[in-house]
């Protein structure tokens, strides 16, 4: 998958009409936001854990981190730009970081003021200026289970102004579809690399050193008390694998995503009357795939390869998007 569209840093496209752009910046402003409360959980998730471990293994759990937000890390120096929380949370040079994808969400938005409401703005723009103003004392907010919390509670509030306050037409379909087409790679990258350390995950609950890396896997979906909820506090790695993947009520689970994300597909091919099979081909293929797997049979044939190839599904439904509502040419569906 490409990397999103980041107003710093890459030009805007002009040629294929208002409509396109419009929508572009939606999805790719839900999809910014959603990357930077994933990123805000899991770095939140990894410093408590790293508490209650030795040195080895917090330096083993800043490797996963790196690994599972796709970012490299700097050694640990002396300096906060060498602070692999500081790259994280505040560096400009990551385009991934937490401060990266709110301001480039910001101006996204700022670019679509017209189709949004003004409460819309008004959030986002606060969470901007609160991430600026928590940078001016950055070394107590990479420590502070606050800061982070913060902009999770941040990114909450914006999606329910948006559900409250903008019309659920077309527009509010590709902000749906731009957050889900996120979570669905993000949450597959983070399980991929957790199976990738524990590929045969056991039936019987766990007691051992595992103990720990299935609660932060757990609670870096934000899943850890939905999941005692449906299963009970007891950590039964082959439960929790299929919470994660199969569940199809749980807001964080690869199959709720996947199945948002095939919703909004279809509902924009009827508003648009652009009925695209492509994307909504592989979405619903992807759709019926994890309808209809048992969690036995992903582990027999191994978890990391599965999600490999559900992430290669979800880049290949992410071009198509791209391909078929934003990047067209205006002359060519004048000729149609």
């Amino acid at each position: 998958m490409r990397p999103p569209r980041n107003y710093f840093d890459q030009s805007f496209q002009r040629d294929a009409g208002m409509l396109s752009r419009v929508a572009d910046s939606l999805y790719w402003m839900s999809r910014y936001l959603e990357r930077a409360e994933h990123t805000a959980r899991l770095v939140d998730v990894e410093l408590q854990l790293w508490l209650d471990e030795s040195l080895d293994a917090g330096a083993g759990r800043w490797r996963f981190l790196q690994d599972a937000l796709q970012v490299r890390l700097p050694e640990a120096g002396p300096s906060i730009a060498t602070n692999p929380v500081h790259v994280l949370a505040f560096s400009r040079t990551n385009h991934s970081s937490i401060l990266s994808s709110i301001a480039a969400a910001r101006e996204n938005l700022r670019h679509v003021r017209e189709q949004c409401s003004s409460e819309m703005w008004e959030q986002l723009n606060r969470l901007y200026l609160d991430m600026i103003k928590s940078g001016s004392d950055e070394r107590h907010a990479i420590n502070s289970h606050e800061f982070f919390q913060s902009v999770q509670d941040g990114a909450h509030l914006f999606q329910g102004i948006t559900d409250a306050t903008m019309s659920h037409g077309e527009g509010w379909q590709y902000i749906q579809l731009g957050r889900y087409v996120e979570r669905t790679d993000t949450l597959a990258c983070l399980i991929a690399k957790h199976f990738e350390r524990f590929p045969a995950p056991p039936e019987q609950s766990v007691e051992s050193a595992e103990y720990l890396e299935w609660i932060g896997l757990l609670r870096g979906c934000g899943a850890f008390e939905a999941y005692c909820k449906t299963h009970t506090a007891e950590i039964r790695p082959l439960r929790i694998s299929e919470f994660l993947l199969l569940n199809p009520e749980f807001p964080h689970s690869v199959r709720f995503a996947v199945e948002r994300v095939n919703a909004a597909l279809h509902v924009i091919g009827e508003l648009t009357e652009r009925r695209a099979k492509l994307p909504t081909r592989i979405a619903g293929r992807l759709r019926a795939q994890l309808s209809f797997t048992q969690i036995e049979e992903i582990v027999a044939q191994g978890a990391h390869g599965y999600l490999a190839s559900i992430r290669s599904e979800c880049g290949r439904i992410h071009t198509a998007i791209h391909q078929i509502y934003f990047d067209y040419l205006v002359e060519s569906e004048l000729i149609a």
